[in-house]
């Protein structure tokens, strides 16, 4: 499938692997695919960015995944719902965070796993889904190539917290496709 994918594309996906090593994580998440996404300049994707007001809130999509990846990668809905049912998921982190550092749910883990050995991070399942889910987008529409705008729509298409985060700023499946396509106005929301 990776033959398939336009340079933008290529560069998002080498820029989510990136962003997952800084990170000290052990996989590739769609979380890292978003923040790679954030980097991206002079691509289809970037350009539906900022048509939807990217620039005045990128830092705050950036600190909202913090939040996200502080939870154990709880969306806030989730943490919402457990809430609902009387489960402080603040009061678990600190908790957690007391006992073991801050950070301690992220999930990072430096130097572990098979691909320390080989050098290869993988994907997460989550990760390849968005991965298969903009083949279907670019096929869906006729496109012969899967870009960076088919990665972003294949991302907020799907629950979890990328999509959460970028709905919150307006960012829907509906707005990028406007912005893309010309289908309606290009507006946020």
């Amino acid at each position: 499938m990776f033959e398939r994918f336009t340079k933008d594309a290529r560069a998002l996906v080498t820029g989510a692997v990136e962003q997952a090593e800084g990170g000290g994580a052990s996989v590739v998440a769609p979380e890292h695919m978003l923040l790679a996404l954030l980097d991206r300049e002079g691509s289809r994707a970037s350009f539906a960015l900022a048509a939807l007001g990217g620039g005045e809130w990128i830092e705050s999509v950036r600190e909202a995944l913090g939040e996200a990846r502080r939870r154990g990668g709880l969306s806030q809905a989730e943490a919402d719902a457990l809430a609902g049912l009387g489960i402080d998921v603040g009061e678990i982190v600190a908790r957690v965070e007391e006992a073991h550092g801050v950070g301690a749910l992220s999930g990072d883990r430096r130097g572990k796993g098979a691909w320390a050995r080989s050098g290869h991070r993988p994907f997460s399942r989550d990760a390849k889904d968005v991965l298969v889910r903009a083949l279907r987008v670019a096929t869906s529409r006729r496109d012969r190539h899967i870009g960076d705008e088919h990665i972003l729509l294949a991302l907020i298409s799907r629950p979890g917290v990328p999509a959460e985060v970028l709905a919150d700023r307006g960012v829907t499946y509906e707005a990028v496709t406007r912005v893309l396509y010309g289908e309606g106005e290009a507006k946020a929301g």
